[in-house]
């Protein structure tokens, strides 16, 4: 069964505790259900503010001013539906390592997908390698789950031979999806064009945008030595290298600066950034890291 692939029933149970938390999508949903803290006209009051000129005069409280003589309008809360987009990197290096980093992304996407269906949020998902292409339509509520499994269990990574593009991936989104939401993106980032050109597209007011960095131990701490031919998994060209101490510490030294430098620039355009590894434990990722942070409430 596809649920059973990623999720367990416990973990599930644990998951229906918790929801999604935008910092800057106005959050609500269904009329009853929840409500955003955008004030707006709507049918549930809010607050006061003072009137100013060119406010609606039907929404002055006439009975303040008539025990106050103070003018003032009447706030409401405004319903408003949160839509999640789920971008899966699925290119050839996301192959690498065991568990591999495709499937322990599969496995985080399928638990925060889970946690916006239950909640009555809007879950569309889309993977990409050269460009946008899988796509599971914006769907809403727990009867949703068990098909997104199975589309997550259709989606193939990418055979060799097959490039990323970054850049023409998120453009395409950015293109078809312009309104406000939440953005949630999975990927190694190994990316020949860098990923800023790339981000920007996500570094708007209007996204609310989350980047997990998914690297495998293998990657983070590889353990090689001597003569070896090492095969790019996208290009399939290869380079003959000898593998020394030294060498192996400025691999780690490059990487460290890489990791550093989608930190920095996640950080300076309000984007939110976490570098996980496929030993992480994944529920402890989820449980306890995320709602730390405060994207998991």
């Amino acid at each position: 069964m596809a649920e059973q692939s990623f999720l367990d029933k416990e973990f599930m149970n644990q998951l229906e505790q918790l929801s999604l938390f935008s910092r800057k999508v106005f959050r609500g949903l269904l009329k009853g259900e929840r409500r955003s803290k955008k004030k707006g006209v709507s049918i549930e009051f809010a607050d006061y503010r003072d009137y100013t000129p060119g406010d609606d005069l039907r929404f002055l409280d006439w009975n303040i001013y008539g025990r106050l003589e103070r003018l003032l309008i009447k706030l409401f809360q405004e319903e408003e539906d949160l839509n999640i987009y789920f971008l899966l990197d699925r290119s050839p290096s996301m192959k690498f390592g065991s568990p591999e980093k495709f499937l322990f992304s599969k496995k985080l996407l399928a638990a925060l997908a889970y946690i916006g269906l239950i909640n009555l949020d809007r879950v569309a998902v889309g993977s990409f390698c050269s460009d946008l292409d899988y796509f599971f339509p914006l769907s809403r509520g727990k009867q949703s789950v068990w098909r997104l499994f199975e589309f997550l269990e259709s989606i193939p990574c990418a055979s060799g031979g097959e490039v990323t593009d970054l850049y023409k991936s998120c453009r395409s989104f950015a293109t078809k999806f312009k309104s406000s939401s939440m953005v949630i993106l999975l990927s190694d980032f190994m990316n020949e064009e860098g990923f800023e050109k790339a981000l920007s597209f996500f570094a708007t007011a209007s996204k609310d945008t989350f980047l997990f960095h998914i690297l495998s131990q293998e990657e983070i701490n590889p353990a090689l030595a001597g003569d070896l031919r090492l095969v790019d998994s996208e290009t399939l060209s290869y380079t003959d290298v000898s593998i020394s101490d030294a060498l192996l510490k400025k691999y780690q030294a490059i990487l460290r600066g890489y990791i550093q430098k989608l930190h920095d620039w996640s950080n300076k355009h309000d984007i939110f950034y976490s570098y996980t590894s496929n030993k992480q434990s994944f529920e402890d990722l989820v449980m306890k890291y995320l709602r730390e942070i405060g994207m998991l409430r």
